[in-house]
């Protein structure tokens, strides 16, 4: 790394001629020899035993849909050395009657704000600081985040808080015989390993005592997100993290209140996520209550759930294969065909594709229009080689995919399109207008001109 100019003297350029040397080497040119791309789509067998299409009664189980969304934006308070930066959050579950999707579908324009048939069940809004900033009494950048975290998840939502349903969660509740016990891989105060986190400690605010120190807890330290944060190069990393995990967690709190009021609405309901059923990164372990929470709904009520991705390579390789498809078919993805078409790897049947974060298995569905969709359907255990009756209810989540098609966006659906304009902040204006109130509001700083 060069040089920077901070005043008279030049910046250092880099150099014109180096790059021979790195052409040079042999073991460069060992290594890209070694190195192996994906398949083009001529080069792919689509094997005819994992092809399968819903049939045509397969809709008529859903009387409502709920799709949930979440966004958020990074605004900075100071631009000057020491730089500043906080991000808003937003995100937001949408009801739907299915007699309402169906006059919506053919839509050219829709607007959830305008739609009087449409029933906003919440906006959830949630404020982090992410670099150079702390919240009065937090003594570093990490105890900030956590503390945020902690007030947003004690916050009521309707029925309760995220905090109770993450506890509902983690410790099944939802069971006769619910966990006791919940090991935390690190305590972000005294920074020792393996912490018991007991149920009957926890307080009414959401609190527990560490094992190992005594020092309270607050009960979303189990997402671990306090271990990628550095108090020096900010929490930005966090963010994706952030909005998937309350995303998911906003679907459990809602199946929670649908158990505790009306259990017979599990029937009728399908849940549509914004994204793959999976924790990624520091929270990927709390995949393994969300599959526990799955087997246990698929075995004493029932669970419609499908994710459903519109980017990434997953979606990259459907547009590739999407022609070797006949309309209104399927096509489970295996871990040897995912290692072998879609991410570079040998597969490995002990260890398959997303065992440590997913908790459902990903379908590739040509809708009987010609759209493609990328969805994870939720599973009860780990398998390299899903087949059809390895995912409880696709024929009905996949026919009811296609029944809500939004001919405004390539591959869309109308809950999804609905929900993202409700929650999302575009980069113009909204940045822009979350900037100047940030920078109005924290004390200390001048006010942007208008």
């Amino acid at each position: 790394m060069g040089y920077s100019s901070k005043g008279k003297r030049p910046m250092e350029v880099a150099s014109k001629s180096s790059h021979s040397h790195v052409i040079l080497d042999p073991s460069v040119q060992s290594f890209l020899k070694s190195c192996r791309l994906p398949k083009k789509a001529d080069d792919i067998e689509v094997q005819d035993d994992s092809v399968v299409g819903p049939d045509g009664d397969s809709t008529s189980t859903i009387k409502s849909v709920i799709a949930i969304d979440g966004g958020y934006t990074e605004v900075t308070v100071e631009a000057d050395f020491p730089s500043s930066k906080l991000a808003f959050f937003q995100f937001g579950a949408l009801i739907f009657t299915m007699q309402d999707l169906e006059s919506m579908d053919e839509a050219r324009f829709i607007d959830p704000e305008d739609m009087s048939r449409l029933r906003n069940i919440q906006r959830l809004k949630l404020s982090l600081p992410i670099k150079n900033i702390s919240i009065e009494g937090e003594k570093t950048l990490t105890h900030s985040v956590r503390r945020a975290l902690h007030d947003f998840f004690n916050q009521d939502v309707g029925d309760g808080s995220l905090s109770e349903s993450l506890k509902w969660l983690i410790f099944a509740e939802y069971d006769a015989s619910p966990a006791e016990v919940y090991m935390l891989a690190s305590c972000p105060l005294c920074d020792s390993r393996e912490v018991e986190i007991r149920r009957k400690s926890i307080t009414p605010q959401m609190t527990c005592p560490c094992s190992k120190c005594g020092e309270p807890l607050f009960l979303i330290d189990v997402l671990r997100l306090h271990e990628a944060i550095d108090d020096e190069l900010g929490a930005g990393g966090i963010l994706g993290y952030v909005t998937t995990t309350v995303e998911q967690l906003l679907l459990v709190h809602l199946v929670r209140v649908i158990l505790r009021t009306k259990p017979g609405l599990m029937n009728n309901v399908l849940f549509i996520k914004d994204g793959p059923l999976a924790f990624f990164g520091q929270t990927a372990n709390v995949h393994k209550p969300m599959r526990q929470l799955v087997t246990f709904l698929l075995d004493k009520h029932n669970l419609f759930l499908v994710g459903l991705e519109k980017s990434g390579p997953f979606v990259e390789h459907a547009d590739e294969i999407i022609h070797k498809l006949k309309p209104n078919e399927a096509l489970i993805l295996s871990n040897d065909y995912i290692y072998r078409y879609i991410i570079p790897g040998i597969a490995d049947d002990n260890s398959p594709y997303g065992r440590t974060t997913y908790y459902g298995s990903k379908v590739i569905y040509k809708t009987s229009t010609g759209g493609m969709y990328v969805a994870t359907i939720p599973t009860t255990r780990i398998n390299p080689r899903p087949k059809t009756n390895d995912l409880p209810n696709l024929q009905v989540i996949l026919a009811n995919v296609q029944k809500l098609k939004c001919d405004m966006y390539d591959s869309g659906l109308v809950p999804i399109a609905l929900a993202n304009k409700l929650v999302s902040l575009a980069n113009h204006p909204s940045s822009r207008i979350l900037e100047k109130f940030a920078v109005d509001t924290v004390p200390g700083r001048p006010s942007m001109p208008k």
